[in-house]
């Protein structure tokens, strides 16, 4: 026991913490693989048989030697590590994806290297490197089974004699040999003779593995240990020391290199080197970049960094398991400072494909079968999904989402990297390196025999401190530490870079500059490479993310506080941060701080504040200052100009001056106190280790303990602080019962464990912590790897429980989401931040959305068709409804017509809801050519229409169709989940959007306008010809001719936005010419948005104020309560944002002979004002329409009417109606009287404002268009307003004697205090470009 204890001691610490054999088990005999049967049961499931008469696991149409067997954990040292457990099955299924295979001298037996992780509760990672070769089959039980075997395959299959023939099953893609693939001949050699199997005359092969499990990723050291301990199993004379020696060597006596440091440790045959960076430098990262650069290519890199960065699904695909773990692994390190924070698994055997319906977003990668054709390969969804085929050096991209900011320059500068290494920047191009493997694998070194004595040397220059050496070699080192000459020299040769060959003979074989082999010259490059394409990555981040700390929101006094009201803090000033980048990074930079890694990285800025910071923010922390301290950042803060990374160079040669320069030297393997007689070598054959000596650590040796134990505290300690790294901002409920676990083969299970309680009582900060982070970390981490002997039908379907949980949980967290930034002012209140959401946020809120409801409508497909699930779903809805029409139709007793809605407005006719007229609309629009876009697009509609949640609960009302569609776990065949679903989706009717307007800007949408007379007090006929022309935000309909006493009219036009205004006239001709008119309704057809564009005047010669056309004010017309109960919600007025009282118009007031007292036309003013400011402070796209803050119900035109009105004598006994127009002309009229004009101009700015006033009057006079007085004097306040020179007309107009018979003495304009006030207040309008909409200042020449 005691041994056990020294060695878990000092796991740590150490720079391996097993070693692993994996291979057959003699005595169990051929067992099929358990995973074979498992994906039988799947398939036979999804094709839609009984699951329970599949075969289990036999399968007679393959050849043995083609079918996969189970293979077993042989040996493992030690037995348990404390610190990383030992998890048998996982390790067994990761070392031999593919169970055992067999060979037979005929085939290729080339030995292969592959690498997994493992990612344990707390989020730390376990390495495994793998060397698999072919071993010799010696048990007679194994070869006459095998024979047996392929006897009855030969049987049921007489015609596959040929293995030319083999089963086009899938379950080849089990079976699939990674060595079949690598060797083309492998396949075209094998003759009917060598493709069977016949015992008498065949030589059997079975593949066996060695795998080391390491706590760090040092790909290279532990691929050339490996490959030394297969060298010397395969060698013609046996190793220098028993295999026990070197494996105890590296269990327990090499030490994990310090940071920034060296280490240089012996193999079997030569020393290995490896080292690792410093506290300042980027976190180690040993498997080569180049390679996944080489394989991809340049952009197709900088598009797969893109997706992960804004956490789409991502499947990597390649017949090479280790080509799958260097892009895995590549991709994720480029994130740094931020950590991918989802599903993790950069291998996932083909057996388990059925696991790619986790409806999450995921990082994973696929085996796929030599010759596979990819558009066989169906997968569950694809709407949201990043496709890389590495093999073949191309990528699929998901449709529609934000290219990295400075994308062209980044490809540049990493072309550059790549090239001075010799590398083409364009994908599939070979590399111009030598090999990585020590030496060619399976070949034994030759070599020559006189370098024993050179490399013995060699040694001891290196190693002189190392206490353990033989006696000759020990002789040797006395003699050289007693002379001092010797040792200058030696001193001197070293530091000059010189080789003392003369000494040594004929210098080494394959070695290059420095003394180095070609090998370690391979490796360093690698490691300079790696380095510098990191830190081009890298110094984005910092240039991008260099002010972030000023946007943190610190609002908790303390950790448990914080952690406690996690959810409802707002931790991030979101839009703060946005509105101080350039304006190119936006749309990328309003997607990535809504991800959780985003999310999490703030988590742990906010947790520095009473924890240790966490390494990788500690990094990019000191980074920052130090970019900081080089440049002061003010000037250039919202440049978009491209910086390149500056410290390529010094990154370099950090790392090659450790590796020339070794810091460290680890004990040489030595003789252990072993049984004599064991383990004897036998060449080809691995022999059985001595586990009595290998379980135990060396208890003398120790001489790192006192460094391991504070390194163990500390990481205790810090394990529970850390907890909260995989927290996300929004989704951070609790699912009762489900531990939330991730690991690198993603196989998930139910845990059976009892809920945790849902309110615990307080506990001190570190548990909080520990429970938090159980209750956080959901959704996307929902997986768990379990005891893989676990993986039963039950399980499988307990996890897609889990999964439909996850869905439904994130579902409310988004729907709440877009609640919040939506509400107002309330939000604030809330402490959510800024009151107005920005439409880029919106624009990404609502795109997230749509991502999800593609990953519910995924979620357990019977059969994919198409690349988005919800739009095929959407098509079998309306092939089965039309063919319900056409049936009912030619039936003779149809079923009533449907309830006829009540009209929303007078003279409107209802908009009918219905999912098939929707579609319809989707599908007739030529601009979107794809599945996934016509489904987003039928998403953005139902939203801004409020019938989302009627829609998709009209859909999964046709249950048959579901049932059909779907499997039974299906989040969509869940019912209650569903309710709460649809629930959810209900509540965002509350809000308006206008996400299908805003972002299809260029389709044609069908109008429909109706006029609305005053009957009472009009002819609702005319015998004019009347006109309308509707414009909005994006555009003007032009002048449409409306069909006498039709009074409606429907027209198609490209889409105007939000519709602003509606020019209505007429041309006066015929005896009825006089027409009063309530109001103009505009509707959208396809958004069933309606506008009431009020009006109550006349238009007409010699009535009201003679126009005979107005420009009418609109604003969104709000549902009745019958249209609206369809919807399902009631939605509030939109003026009412919670919290916000709505502003009386006191133009409202005035037209019922209620006159507004000085105070309420003065406030009204300011109002006006205020809200021109607010308009021009949001950012340009975000303001919406000027034209109703100018000339609205509560527009500034309308409050300076109420102005001027104030004590005006318009109502004359006997006399037509005088208007403030009238007052306007003739204070003209006076001042261009000539003596008047004379006078004026004696102060010329005085008289340059007169003429200015005169020349707009006129103009406005001499307009064709007969808009009548008071549509008149509103242009003039519009024009005065744009050229900013209402403040200098004022003083003329009170100054003119006209004012004096006009107005009454109390009147607002004669009191030269209130006017003075009111210019102070027009005053602040000068600093604001004010633009006019067209169809207002239409045939005005100034």
């Amino acid at each position: 026991m005691s041994g056990t204890n020294a060695a878990s001691g000092a796991a740590p610490c150490r720079f391996a913490h097993y070693f692993v054999i994996c291979g057959i088990d003699t005595e169990t005999g051929l067992e099929p693989d358990e995973l074979a049967a498992l994906y039988q049961w799947l398939e036979a499931d999804r094709q839609g048989k009984d699951p329970d008469t599949a075969a289990t696991g036999e399968n007679f149409e393959q050849s043995p030697l083609k079918r996969t067997f189970k293979s077993k954990v042989l040996a493992h040292y030690p037995e348990n590590v404390e610190w990383n457990p030992f998890d048998q099955d996982a390790v067994n299924m990761l070392c031999m994806p593919k169970g055992l295979s067999f060979r037979t001298q005929a085939d290729s037996r080339e030995p292969q290297f592959h690498s997994f992780l493992i990612t344990r509760e707390d989020g730390s990672r376990t390495y495994g490197f793998v060397h698999t070769f072919y071993e010799e089959v010696t048990s007679p039980q194994i070869c006459s089974a095998m024979q047996t075997l392929y006897q009855m395959y030969q049987a049921e299959n007489p015609s596959s004699a040929s293995p030319s023939s083999s089963s086009s099953s899938s379950m080849d893609s089990l079976a699939s040999s990674l060595d079949e693939a690598d060797s083309p001949s492998s396949s075209s050699c094998r003759s009917a003779a060598c493709g069977g199997y016949d015992a008498s005359r065949d030589t059997l092969f079975v593949s066996k593995a060695l795998c080391l499990i390491t706590p760090m990723p040092f790909m290279h050291a532990c691929r050339r240990f490996l490959s030394q301990v297969h060298r010397a199993v395969t060698a013609a004379s046996p190793p220098p020391l028993p295999l026990e020696s070197y494996v105890h060597n590296i269990l327990y006596e090499v030490p994990l290199p310090p940071p920034g440091r060296s280490l240089k440790f012996h193999g079997v045959y030569e020393p290995i080197v490896c080292q690792r960076p410093g506290p300042g430098e980027l976190p180690l990262a040993d498997f080569p970049l180049g390679q996944t650069f080489t394989l991809l290519g340049v952009e197709n890199l900088v598009h797969l960094f893109n997706c992960t960065l804004l956490e789409m699904q991502i499947l990597l695909y390649s017949q090479d398991y280790q080509r799958l773990m260097t892009v895995a692994e590549g991709i994720t390190t480029l994130l740094f400072p931020f950590q991918w924070q989802h599903v993790y698994v950069p291998i996932l055997p083909a057996s388990l494909l059925h696991f790619l319906d986790a409806p999450v977003p995921y990082l994973m990668g696929l085996q796929s079968k030599e010759g596979t054709d990819r558009s066989k390969l169906e997968l569950p969804q694809e709407a949201n999904l990043c496709f890389v085929d590495i093999d073949n050096h191309c990528i699929e991209l998901p449709e529609d989402f934000p290219q990295f900011p400075n994308k062209p320059e980044l490809i540049q500068e990493l072309s550059e990297v790549l090239l001075r290494y010799g590398i083409s920047p364009v994908g599939g191009a070979p590399p111009t390196s030598v090999p990585t493997s020590t030496t060619t694998p399976g070949s034994v070194s030759t070599r020559h025999p006189g370098l024993k004595s050179q490399q013995a040397l060699r040694e001891l220059e290196d190693d002189g401190r190392n206490g353990n050496l033989g006696g000759e070699q020990l002789a040797v080192l006395e003699l050289l530490q007693g002379n001092a000459t010797l040792e200058r020299l030696q001193a001197l040769a070293k530091r000059t870079g010189v080789r003392v060959e003369a000494l040594r003979g004929v210098g080494g074989e394959g070695e290059a500059q420095g003394g180095r082999t070609a090998v370690e010259e391979e490796e360093l490059r690698n490691a300079k490479l790696n380095v510098q394409l990191r830190e081009v990555f890298a110094s984005r981040f910092t240039m991008m993310f260099a002010d972030y700390e000023a946007f943190v929101i610190h609002s908790a006094p303390d950790l448990e506080s914080w952690l406690t009201n996690r959810e409802q803090m707002h931790n991030f000033d979101k839009a703060s941060f946005l509105s101080d980048q350039p304006e190119p990074y936006l749309p990328f930079l309003s997607h990535f701080i809504e991800t959780q890694m985003f999310a999490t990285f703030i988590d742990n800025k906010i947790m520095s504040q009473w924890e240790e910071k966490e390494p990788l923010l500690r990094v990019f922390d000191g980074r920052i200052d130090k970019a900081r301290l080089y440049n002061v950042r003010a000037p250039s803060l919202r440049s978009s100009n491209y910086q390149r990374c500056t410290i390529l160079k010094e990154s370099a040669q950090a790392i090659e001056q450790r590796l020339l320069k070794i810091d460290h030297t680890a004990i040489h393997p030595h003789l252990l106190d072993m049984k004599i007689g064991q383990g004897k070598y036998e060449q080809g054959f691995f022999p059985k280790l001595q586990s009595d000596v290998l379980s135990v650590g060396p208890t003398n040796n120790n001489r790192w303990s006192n460094r391991t134990a504070t390194a163990q505290r500390r990481k205790d300690r810090h394990r529970q602080q850390t907890e909260h790294l995989t927290l996300d901002n929004d989704l951070k409920e609790q699912v009762e019962g489900c531990l939330v676990l991730q690991n690198s083969m993603a196989f998930w299970e139910w845990d059976k464990a009892s809920p945790p309680p849902l309110k615990p009582p307080k506990k001190s900060a570190s548990e909080c912590c520990l429970k938090y982070m159980q209750e956080a970390r959901i959704l996307g981490k929902n997986l768990r790897q379990p005891k893989l002997s676990d993986l039963s039908p039950a399980v499988i379907a307990q996890t897609n429980w889990k999964f439909v949980e996850g869905l439904l949980k994130e579902c409310r967290m988004k729907t709440k989401r877009m609640l919040v930034e939506k509400m107002g002012r309330e939000a604030v209140e809330l402490g959510h931040g800024e009151a107005n959401i920005t439409g880029l946020e919106e624009n990404t809120l609502i795109a997230s959305l749509c991502d999800l409801l593609e990953r519910i409508w995924s979620h357990g497909l019977q059969v994919k068709q198409g690349k988005s699930a919800l739009w095929s779903h959407l098509l079998h809805y309306q092939a089965r409804e039309e063919k319900l029409e056409q049936q009912q139709a030619e039936s003779p007793v149809s079923s009533g017509p449907e309830r006829r809605k009540s009209e929303s407005s007078i003279g409107m006719p209802s908009l009918r809801a219905s999912v098939i007229q929707d579609m319809r609309h989707i599908q007739s629009m030529g601009e979107i050519k794809t599945d996934v876009g016509r489904a987003r697009a039928w998403i953005r509609l139902s939203l801004e229409k409020k019938l989302l949640s009627q829609h998709l609960k009209r859909l999964l009302s046709r249950q048959a169709l579901t049932k059909k569609l779907y499997k039974r776990y299906a989040f969509l065949r869940c019912e209650e989940e569903k309710e709460q679903f649809l629930f959810h989706l209900l509540s965002l009717n509350t809000v308006d959007y206008f996400c299908f307007t805003s972002v299809f800007t260029t389709i044609m949408i069908p109008y429909r306008a109706v006029i609305i007379p005053i009957k009472k007090l009009s002819n609702a006929m005319t015998t004019s010809n009347p006109w309308v022309c509707v414009s909005g935000e994006l555009g003007d309909s032009g002048v449409r001719q409306i069909t006498k006493n039709v009074l409606e009219m429907t027209f198609d036009c490209q889409n105007l936005g939000k519709l602003t205004t509606v020019q209505l006239g007429h041309d006066n001709s015929g005896l009825l010419a006089k027409w009063l008119v309530d109001c103009v309704m505009v509707r959208n057809e396809i958004t069933g948005h309606t506008y009431k564009f009020p009006c109550g005047r006349w238009l007409g010669k010699g009535v009201d104020d003679g126009s005979l056309e107005r420009v009418l004010i609109g604003e969104l017309a709000l549902p009745n309560a019958d249209e609206d109960s369809g919807r399902g919600c009631r939605t509030p007025d939109m003026q009412h944002s919670p919290g916000q009282t709505r502003r009386v118009s006191i133009t409202s007031m005035g037209g019922r002979g209620y006159k507004p007292t000085s105070a309420q036309i003065q406030e009204a003013i300011g109002e006006a004002v205020n809200s021109i400011c607010k308009h021009f402070h949001k950012p340009e796209k975000e303001r919406g329409s000027l034209t109703i803050l100018l000339c609205g119900e509560v527009g500034l035109v309308g409050a300076l009417e109420q102005f001027f009105h104030n004590g005006f004598k318009s109502a004359r006994l006997f006399q037509k109606t005088v208007f403030v127009w009238d007052f306007v002309e003739k204070a003209v009229a006076y001042m261009e009287s000539a003596d008047q004009m004379g006078d004026m101009q004696e102060t010329a700015p005085l008289g340059l404002t007169c003429v200015s006033l005169c020349h707009y009057v006129s103009a406005i006079n001499s307009s064709p268009r007969n808009i009548g007085k008071d549509g008149k004097f509103q242009l003039l306040v519009c024009l005065g307003a744009r050229d900013r020179l209402l403040i200098q007309w004022l003083p003329l107009l009170v100054e003119c004697p006209v004012i004096q018979r006009m107005y009454e003495e109390s009147a607002l304009l004669r009191d030269r205090t209130t006017v003075n006030d009111l210019i102070a207040v027009l005053q602040t309008l000068h600093d604001f470009p004010i633009t006019l909409e067209a169809s207002l200042v239409k045939g005005i020449d100034l």
